[in-house]
């Protein structure tokens, strides 16, 4: 196995226990999406899989937890919740994500009014991508029906490409190049939750990354040389027309 997935299993010791095979899925794609979007350092390597085991739990929260109590609904969105309120919300994460994402407090997300759009769209894959507008930004650049179906991004096929373009989309590479991670951090969360786990993760990665996982060259397929025909010797072409001489008499 490569170093990239020799780090991957270690320091993602639970990360098929949410999508069986996700660890192989992204071993196996790395290399080419690395190449395709320019992660071409192992410091670059280390900024995105810094920020990929953050917002993803290393593989284990890799779609957004919307189950609260009544108490913590209060204290996560005090504006909206109040004990009048929020039991009929608590653990109910359908109603919650359509009430908090939906218009007209999060219109930056895309999302329609009286929509479902908040529960369709809620945070999802290696980057936790949200909202109609980060899904439909993602499947232009990917390629994806990510609007009609939005769990595509946590197909182990599309896991580790959804997660570094949306690494890309969000700007960060500038600052992964001039390794800042809190310029990183801003540009993919929008603020700097979770600051601290990131910088450990990063500091894990580096520690654990010296190349960048290399593009296997395609196997060459031999190609069929039709055969020669032996071209007949000057003794046998001439002993051919002695005979046909005898032939015609």
């Amino acid at each position: 196995m490569s170093p990239f997935g020799d780090a991957l299993y270690r320091l993602w010791p639970n990360g098929d226990e949410k999508i069986p095979g996700l660890r192989a899925g992204i071993i196996e794609t790395a290399a080419n999406v690395f190449q395709r979007y320019g992660i071409s350092s192992p410091l670059l390597v280390a900024h995105v899989m810094a920020q990929i085991s953050h917002e993803c739990g290393a593989g284990h929260d890799v779609v957004e937890n919307l189950s609260y109590s009544a108490e913590r609904l209060i204290q996560v969105w005090p504006r909206h919740f109040n004990s009048g309120n929020a039991a009929s919300y608590a653990h109910n994460p359908q109603k919650l994500a359509n009430f908090i994402y939906n218009p007209p407090e999060h219109n930056d997300l895309g999302n329609r009014s009286g929509s479902q759009d908040g529960w369709n769209f809620r945070g999802r894959g290696a980057t936790q991508t949200t909202g109609r507008d980060g899904y439909a930004r993602l499947a232009a650049k990917i390629g994806l029906d990510l609007l009609n179906n939005p769990d595509l991004v946590n197909d182990p096929a599309n896991f580790m490409e959804c997660g570094v373009a949306d690494f890309i989309l969000c700007g960060c590479l500038p600052y992964a190049t001039a390794d800042d991670i809190l310029g990183v951090t801003k540009k993919l969360n929008g603020g700097t939750v979770g600051l601290n786990e990131r910088k450990i993760w990063l500091a894990k990665w580096k520690a654990a990354i010296d190349s960048v996982p290399a593009v296997e060259p395609p196997a060459s397929i031999p190609v069929p040389v039709p055969p020669v025909e032996p071209k007949p010797s000057v003794w046998a072409a001439f002993i051919a027309f002695i005979l046909s001489l005898f032939r015609r008499k």
